[in-house]
């Protein structure tokens, strides 16, 4: 890393341009959902098809994680960021004109994989550039970011869709991608030990790791049970008669819980372990899918999204750190498979709850969430716990 690279932008500047990046991905990624009805009259398709749209990014978006991971590894975090930044504008701008589901889908799956390198990039940006001591404070900063975003787009994609139309929601994204493709110049590259070994070794380096193993498990169903089954949060509301507006400001509920209860995380570092925090996390998932499990109304879905926001903040967190140091040595690996695994599960669980919500049993579908909530809570909390026991240092996620 040159030293006048190095001067372009300082610390603050640095971790600005990583904020934008991980709030735009999040935009991008949370937007269908307000928008799944609206695509779905528009384009004269069932909404399990346009739901299948979604399940597609996601997909794309989780198998391009550990090609990212790996690419990264060797060409550089900056230059990942800004190529994926790249193909995220001209497949945002490529979603707008889309004329019919086909193209639409191939555009969204585009973006998918190309927005999929720029949160688990910013993470490992953090973990080459700030030390461990402090390394908790610009991952929280990320957080709120990422939390923030996902406020923004189910609040602002159907508010959009209403006032204008859908197709102008990924022209947006796109067009912030564009922008931050050229502000990413700024950004200094970190330095890194050349990379020589195959990338399959990597992989496999990660996966004999029995902790890194029980991450990945546990991230899984975590995807299918929270990000999954969100996809649905916004359909619900437009299945009472409301307007994608109002569907889109009642699901934002998700990200504001997620961005006021990281507030709360920090309070509580050093209060409570990881494994704690963890324990909460869970509390509060549990608590979010039964209160819209008894019955879906407009209550019921905010609280649901503020609650499981909460759950976000403080069990997804402790995951994203653990995923951090559970493999020191293959730390962009682990993360990049880490982020694979979460939205492999989104696919799957936006897939299996489309027919249900194509029918509008939108009930069956937040039972089924609650029924996966209450093992993930137990199993995360009782491995986080156990692997603070083995003597390795308890930090907790997204301090400050």
């Amino acid at each position: 890393m040159s030293t006048d690279t190095a001067s372009s932008v300082g610390e603050r500047g640095r971790l600005r341009l990583l904020q934008l990046a991980a709030l735009t991905s999040n935009c991008d990624r949370f937007a269908i959902a307000p928008l799944l009805v609206v695509i779905g009259l528009d384009m004269g398709v069932p909404l399990s098809a346009v739901a299948g749209v979604a399940s597609a990014y996601f997909l794309a978006y989780g198998l391009m994680q550990p090609v990212w991971g790996m690419i990264s590894d060797r060409i550089g975090r900056v230059r990942v960021m800004r190529l994926s930044l790249l193909g995220s504008a001209l497949a945002g701008f490529g979603s707008a004109v889309a004329p019919n589901l086909l193209v639409l889908g191939i555009t969204r799956t585009v973006a998918g994989g190309c927005f999929a390198a720029l949160i688990p990039s910013t993470l490992v940006y953090v973990g080459d550039m700030w030390p461990p001591r402090v390394r908790q404070r610009p991952l929280a900063d990320v957080l709120a970011a990422s939390s923030f975003g996902i406020a923004l787009a189910t609040a602002g994609a159907g508010l959009l869709a209403d006032l204008i139309g859908w197709r102008v929601v990924p022209a947006v994204t796109g067009f912030a991608a564009a922008v931050l493709w050229v502000a990413l110049r700024r950004l200094p590259e970190p330095e890194r030990a050349p990379v020589t070994g195959s990338p399959l070794r990597s992989i496999a380096t990660v996966l004999r790791h029995r902790w890194a193993l029980t991450v990945f498990v546990i991230v899984f169903v975590e995807g299918i049970t929270v990000i999954g089954v969100l996809t649905y949060l916004a359909p619900a509301v437009q299945s009472m008669g409301s307007s994608a507006a109002l569907a889109g400001l009642v699901a934002a509920s998700f990200g504001v819980g997620a961005l006021a209860w990281s507030r709360v995380v920090r309070m509580l570092v050093g209060r409570l372990s990881a494994s704690a925090l963890a324990s909460v996390g869970g509390i509060l998932l549990v608590a979010g899918w039964a209160a819209v499990a008894v019955a879906v109304t407009l209550p019921t879905v905010a609280l649901a999204g503020l609650l499981v926001g909460g759950s976000w903040a403080f069990l997804h967190t402790t995951l994203q750190s653990w995923a951090t140091e559970v493999v020191p040595a293959e730390r962009a690996t682990a993360v990049a498979l880490f982020a694979a695994l979460l939205f492999l599960g989104s696919a799957a669980g936006t897939a299996a709850a489309g027919p249900l919500a194509e029918a509008g049993a939108f009930g069956a579908v937040f039972v089924g969430a609650l029924v996966l909530a209450v093992p993930l809570a137990v199993a995360a909390a009782l491995a986080r716990s156990r692997y603070g026991r083995r003597g390795v240092v308890d930090p907790a996620p997204a301090a400050e």
